[in-house]
């Protein structure tokens, strides 16, 4: 997205109360969430070897930050872009049972992000993943868990707004559920994120579902790596931003692939030869449970709640020297 810069802007918040605003935020929803979803907090790593495959590729292109190390020659370590497989792993080691799971902070370096009101060059995240059935896998349980990480949201909002009454942000009750193919024929004129922020400003929150597979003009609503969410059977959640008068998403969230939809969607990216890594082999013998998870973004979700007009406001990260100047100049002081 373009940089905006809010005509009129003036946060709320000094930096000190801010700090403190993001602080009762995130152990809000932290609490919130892992109630709603029945998860359990793990730890996780930050790296993961490169041979496999645990690494999350993103849309296909992005280069992770990769080293080697001193101890162990000839191995390469790669920073995380998420834990997207390796929570499924997580859950197998562990023994969740189904109805159970997991969640932990995530931190990645996302070097070929391209900065904005919205994106960082560092991403935190609350990484979930949950044990469920194969009778579960249908669009009516992944709506059932959006609805409950929007209930979490609100009463996120309720505790901080009881704490620091100037924050003027307000959540539907609903959400609004809309497939991506739906999407295009509404909007058919506008590109994806276009579509987006015409939709949520009409409905306040929505859910975008079914991303990964072509739609009828040929190309993805977005790109979704083949090998962690069924395309048929994901989405995002998606909340209308009042101060930027567009769209911010909030969660990338799916059911996982089982042995068809992975094998189907390796074949419709051409990397069939994935297959042949560790966490492809042992999900295709079907020695991984079947899960649902997703990513939910702490710096965003907080930039929400505190009505905040750009992520360098609750994150302190890297940003280009013009960009600090160009904020300051309307109002918004990066950390």
């Amino acid at each position: 997205m373009p940089h905006i810069f809010p005509a009129g802007y003036q946060p709320t918040m000094d930096l000190i109360k801010t700090q403190k605003a993001i602080k009762l935020a995130k152990d809000t929803f932290e609490h919130e969430l892992a109630a709603a979803l029945n998860l359990t907090r793990v730890s996780a790593p930050l790296f993961v070897e490169r041979s496999t495959g645990l690494n999350d590729d993103l849309n296909g292109f992005e280069r992770p930050v990769q080293f080697d190390i001193l101890e162990q020659p000839g191995v390469l370590v790669q920073i995380v872009h998420s834990l997207a497989k390796w929570k499924r792993f997580a859950l197998a080691r562990y023994n969740f049972p189904v109805g159970e799971g997991l969640y932990t902070d995530m931190n990645a370096i996302r070097r070929d992000e391209t900065t904005d009101n919205l994106h960082s060059l560092y991403v935190d995240q609350w990484d979930w993943e949950k044990a469920i059935t194969r009778e579960d896998r249908t669009p009516e349980f992944l709506r059932d868990t959006v609805y409950s990480i929007h209930d979490a949201l609100r009463r996120t909002l309720v505790v901080l707004k009881a704490s620091f009454p100037e924050i003027d942000v307000e959540f539907p009750e609903q959400v609004s559920f809309i497939t991506t193919t739906e999407l295009e024929r509404l909007y058919p004129g506008l590109a994806p994120d276009e579509r987006e922020s015409a939709y949520v400003r009409a409905h306040g929150a929505a859910f975008f579902m079914g991303i990964g597979w072509p739609l009828a003009n040929g190309k993805p609503h977005d790109g979704r790596a083949p090998d962690y969410d069924d395309w048929s059977l994901n989405g995002d959640l998606v909340y209308y931003h009042k101060a930027l008068d567009s769209r911010m998403e909030i969660s990338s969230m799916g059911i996982r692939v089982d042995e068809a939809s992975m094998r189907a969607q390796l074949a419709a990216a051409k990397c069939e030869q994935r297959a042949e890594l560790p966490f492809h082999k042992a999900l295709l013998a079907g020695e991984l449970p079947l899960t649902m998870g997703g990513g939910i973004g702490q710096s965003r979700l907080c930039m929400l709640l505190l009505g905040k007009a750009h992520i360098g406001e609750v994150q302190s990260a890297f940003w280009p020297k013009e960009a600090i100047q160009l904020y300051a100049d309307h109002g918004v002081t990066l950390l």
